[in-house]
């Protein structure tokens, strides 16, 4: 194609013949209430140039949900993190923060 002529469509060609560009992506993931969350607080040094770091795993739900998990912990403990790829990173060792918080707000733990 020359660089005058845009192709406006952004559909590629499928030989899949049940494919429906249309159709919706799969549903939205839904977060499981706390009492139903199996999480795991482990401490980890490893790729992060010898800095301790906690890490909280295993949360099932929304990447919003996740998030304000992890501002809630970052601000009980008084520390910084972040909230990405499916786990929660709070600098610095709080296992025992954590678990305590996570505890007494009914969150089941591993």
């Amino acid at each position: 194609m020359s660089k005058k002529k845009e192709n406006k469509s952004p559909f590629v060609y499928s030989t899949d013949p049940l494919y429906n560009p249309f159709a919706e992506d799969a549903p939205a993931e839904k977060t499981l209430p706390a009492s139903e969350q199996l999480l795991r607080v482990t401490l980890e040094t490893k790729h992060r140039a010898g800095k301790t770091v906690t890490l909280v795993t295993g949360f099932v739900g929304t990447a919003e949900d996740m998030g304000e998990l992890g501002k809630q912990l970052k601000n009980h403990c008084g520390t910084g993190g972040s909230a990405k790829d499916g786990e929660i990173i709070l600098q610095g060792d709080h296992r025992e923060k954590v678990r305590a918080w996570l505890q007494k707000n009914k969150y089941r733990l591993k």
